[in-house]
């Protein structure tokens, strides 16, 4: 439970901040105002489930001081940062607006700031997507991968690791079909954005790879256990802000007010990040095997939809659920898996 006191809070400094809001700029609609909030606290921590388990992979290898950073600092760069300021700073860049006139439509001209974010949508999630797919990717193309869930699917895509930069080949293959597919006048961009997502990632990963094999050096010299810092902090930050380019957009399909949808995703992002810690500290993920690829295979078809969601809307409710089935069942198989091999090592106590 003390995992969820800071977001317990929080839902409660939300609500309340949502309500008065409400009372100001929508007379009338407060309680309305509070319902929007919770529902998209509830969404955004539908969407984000996959995403609690990849964290919790990344986390298990900073150091303590970092992981409390990634709930107070990391919190802050999620909500302000990737939520209200980065969408601000796309629509700056794509409208050829100042910022501050940005977030001043943001406040008080919202028709107008949905439909410039709008326009925005194409290259946006070409870029998560193509990010996320990455890590899709790279992740099951594994050498070093030595269980699976899916044997018939995951054994041959670990085989494709003896083909320098497969993840990177196929990728862009995607993103040059879906370039091909959008409107001609988002060719440019959607294209721009996607390579943008793979050079990111490539970035992010091999500095983050390269620190965490001279953590791992240094702790075999003292006899320690390795760990990271600022660099597993930055790639934590920057797989969230690929999961929520699709929540952001989507918020705005359930209001148009951007304080009550970043309230109600900060709520959400909060709840993750706890959900985060508490599945590090009671080791979830070396208790149930598979839930890491179950999050991998969401992270994929996530991606997959943010791609098709460029030429066809995709209701919020697919996106969420999709992912949140896949690690469910992850979760089930895990616990049969468990159950299967205590029964063998039981077997085998008696048979001794």
């Amino acid at each position: 439970m003390k995992h969820f006191k800071g977001s317990i809070l929080v839902t409660i400094a939300g609500i309340i901040t949502a309500f008065f809001w409400g009372l100001q700029k929508h007379p009338g609609h407060a309680f309305l105002c509070v319902f929007i909030v919770l529902f998209l606290s509830i969404l955004e921590v539908t969407l984000s489930f996959d995403n609690a388990v990849v964290n919790a992979m990344k986390l298990e290898k900073m150091t303590e001081k970092w992981q409390h950073r990634f709930v107070t600092w990391g919190i802050l760069i999620a909500v302000f940062g990737m939520r209200f300021l980065f969408p601000v700073i796309v629509v700056a860049i794509f409208a050829g607006l100042h910022v501050s006139s940005v977030v001043d439509l943001a406040l008080n001209n919202v028709e107008q700031y949905a439909h410039y974010l709008s326009q925005c949508h194409a290259p946006l999630v070409t870029f998560g997507g193509a990010f996320l797919f990455m890590l899709f990717l790279s992740y099951f193309c594994h050498e070093e991968k030595d269980l699976h869930w899916i044997e018939k699917i995951e054994v041959p895509l670990q085989k494709l690791h003896m083909v320098k930069s497969t993840e990177v080949l196929v990728t862009l293959v995607l993103v040059t079909v879906v370039r091909f597919l959008v409107p001609e006048s988002i060719q440019n961009p959607v294209f721009f954005a996607g390579v943008s997502g793979v050079i990111l990632y490539l970035l992010i990963d091999g500095i983050s790879n390269a620190l965490e094999r001279i953590a791992e050096q240094k702790a075999s010299l003292t006899g320690g256990v390795a760990k990271l810092g600022f660099v597993g902090f930055l790639y934590l930050e920057l797989i969230d802000a690929s999961f929520s380019l699709d929540g952001v957009l989507g918020a705005f399909a359930i209001s148009k007010d951007i304080i009550l949808i970043t309230i109600g995703l900060a709520i959400g992002a909060m709840f993750v990040r706890s959900l985060t810690l508490y599945m590090v500290e009671l080791k979830t993920l070396k208790q149930y095997v598979f839930l890491e690829h179950g999050a991998h295979w969401a992270i994929g078809f996530l991606a997959l939809i943010m791609f098709y969601s460029t030429m066809h809307e995709v209701p919020e409710v697919v996106t969420g659920s999709t992912g949140l089935i896949i690690v469910g069942w992850a979760f089930f198989d895990s616990l049969k898996y468990n159950k299967k091999h205590r029964e063998i090592e039981q077997k085998q106590i008696v048979e001794n």
